[in-house]
């Protein structure tokens, strides 16, 4: 495959993982390259986006690549928002939020574990909703983000506190059941319209 379609390939793989992005061990898995080489198209195609397409960039966290909006343009995308209502929150969402507000501070891969689903597209949602906020990172090896819920989170969902969430009994502080999450939705109602798709189950 000519250098070329590789990277023709690489936007196109970019593109459709949109918010969540595309790791370079992804990539190498897709396209039958080695991580070194998958890296170095992506970073070609960073380069590309940068110089030829305005208003969008790759960003890169870790090894991770996404197509994101620069920030010139966020006063153009704010108005658009805010002439858009605001949807209810997916399945996935609450479900990620829920893990979040029982074990808070937590970080993405912790999420995942108890979930068994990637979630960068669903913390994206609830960063953008202000239902959580970044707090600190963990102190193991790489640092991950940790995450917790905001005051917003209480009132979007009229708490006066954390102490009023569902009651979950034996709760473990480190790990939240699934059988227990359920308990969330049950209070609170997720959209049946807008749900996100988070189908690629973690091995």
């Amino acid at each position: 495959m000519k250098e070329k379609e590789i990277q023709a390939a690489m936007i196109g793989l970019l593109f459709v993982r949109g918010e969540e992005g595309l790791t370079v061990q992804e990539a190498a898995e897709v396209m039958d390259l080695t991580k070194a080489a998958c890296r170095e198209q992506l970073e070609e195609v960073k380069s590309f986006v940068d110089e030829h397409i305005p208003g969008l960039t790759v960003e890169v966290t870790e090894d991770t690549y996404r197509f994101m909006t620069e920030e010139k343009i966020a006063p153009f995308i704010e108005t658009l928002t805010e002439q858009t209502p605001p949807s209810k929150l997916s399945q996935a969402a609450l479900e990620t939020l829920a893990v979040i507000a029982y074990n808070q501070p937590t970080s993405r891969v912790d999420i995942e574990r108890i979930r068994g689903v990637k979630s960068e597209r669903a913390l994206q949602t609830l960063l953008e909703r202000n239902l959580i906020e970044e707090a600190g990172r963990k102190e193991t090896i790489g640092r991950p983000i940790l995450y917790q819920t905001t005051d917003f989170f209480l009132e979007y969902f009229q708490l006066n506190s954390l102490e009023e969430l569902p009651s979950l009994e034996e709760l473990d502080t480190v790990e939240i059941e699934e059988e227990k999450i359920d308990l969330f939705f049950d209070t609170f109602p997720s959209d049946q319209g807008n749900q996100e798709q988070e189908s690629d189950r973690i091995k």
